[in-house]
């Protein structure tokens, strides 16, 4: 279950923190393609950290693995590392790993592996996240899952 709380007031010098930030920590992973992140989520198992390690080999930057803090500021969602963790990830059988990681990045849409697209062109769905919408895409079967993910990251995708 995510840890939901809300943020502490920054000391008067500091103009990073907000009084109205919320955040949540989720068991996710989190890469970001050219400062885009995307928020890999699914069930223990489901391949949340290969997936980001396949995006990664394709140039995504990894912003957090495993868990990741998610926080809302004015209408925005972005995502960080616990501080633990950051700059590791792990891979299943090789153990855990050093990565260069980006230590935060505005979510642009979501992936749940724990639910498979049937269909062939989706219809666009979308997940909120306190109080946020963002573009959700469930986990497709294909051979080029990395590489049509990478190219959605970049580019977007066609009406």
């Amino acid at each position: 279950m995510p840890t939901r709380r809300p943020s502490r007031s920054a000391p008067a010098s500091s103009s990073a923190c907000r009084s109205d930030r919320v955040e949540e920590v989720l068991h996710a992973s989190t890469v970001a393609v050219e400062g885009r992140g995307l928020l890999i989520l699914g069930p223990s198992g489901s391949g949340k950290s290969a997936l980001a390690l396949e995006l990664m080999a394709f140039g995504a930057e990894l912003v957090a693995d495993d868990r990741t803090i998610v926080t809302a500021e004015e209408g925005a969602l972005f995502a960080a590392a616990p501080a633990a963790i950051a700059g590791m990830i792990e891979a299943r059988y090789i153990g855990l790993l050093n990565a260069p990681a980006r230590p935060r990045a505005r979510i642009f849409a979501a992936m749940d592996l724990g639910r498979v697209e049937e269909e062939r062109l989706p219809p666009r769905r979308k997940l909120t996240l306190l109080g946020a919408d963002l573009p959700l895409l469930h986990k497709p079967v294909t051979g080029h899952f990395a590489a049509a993910t990478f190219a959605y990251m970049r580019s977007g995708r066609r009406s």
